[in-house]
């Protein structure tokens, strides 16, 4: 779906967000890349540069939060969630699900994707591993906002605050040597992959 169309959309679902300002999720220290993600940028290299002259965060706007829920159910209504396994025979392989199938991760790249096209910063769009309420990896979008860490989830039609969700927040990518980097929450967090679809 272009761009054009979602904003279009997002224009006329009119659709609530999250309105209240809440604490941001902040980095730690370096934490490990995830090997498929190395993989992912050596044939994608635009995805993982950080371009520092793009704002780290985006205000938080009833125009941004119409987008990003237009986003996240065009997506998540789009794409049929499998697991790598199932699809590629491997544990993790990173992906934009350009056969309509994907898991987390792979659904997560390409709702960053329509949002960089719509003109929002991919250094304020980290895509982020949490540990989920089956105790599994799982990777979210984080939008970094004024007021708030906002988070696009294939689990969920709903745009929640981060501290909205069930989730234990691990890693996030981040502008480190590595990175990735660990959130203040869970300094001592396991080093995981994003397994879910």
């Amino acid at each position: 779906m272009a761009v054009r169309s979602l904003l279009a959309l997002a224009a006329v679902c009119g659709l609530a967000g999250a309105a209240q300002a809440s604490p941001v999720l902040t980095i730690g220290d370096p934490a490990p890349p995830i090997t498929a993600w190395k993989a992912f940028c050596a044939k994608n290299p635009a995805e993982c540069q950080v371009d520092r002259s793009e704002a780290e965060v985006v205000a938080e706007t009833p125009e941004l939060l119409d987008l990003l829920d237009a986003v996240n159910a065009h997506v998540n209504r789009t794409v049929t969630p499998i697991t790598d396994k199932d699809r590629w025979g491997v544990v993790d392989r990173w992906d934009y699900p350009v056969d309509g199938k994907g898991d987390c991760e792979d659904i997560q790249l390409l709702k960053r994707r329509y949002l960089a096209e719509a003109g929002i910063p991919r250094r304020a769009m980290p895509i982020t591993v949490v540990i989920d309420e089956a105790g599994e990896g799982h990777a979210v979008l984080t939008i970094r906002t004024d007021k708030s860490d906002l988070i696009l989830d294939n689990k969920t039609y709903a745009v929640k605050r981060w501290d909205e969700t069930s989730y234990a927040f691990v890693k996030r990518e981040a502008e480190t040597p590595t990175g990735w980097g660990f959130v203040e929450e869970l300094p001592d967090a396991p080093v995981v992959t994003a397994k879910g679809p």
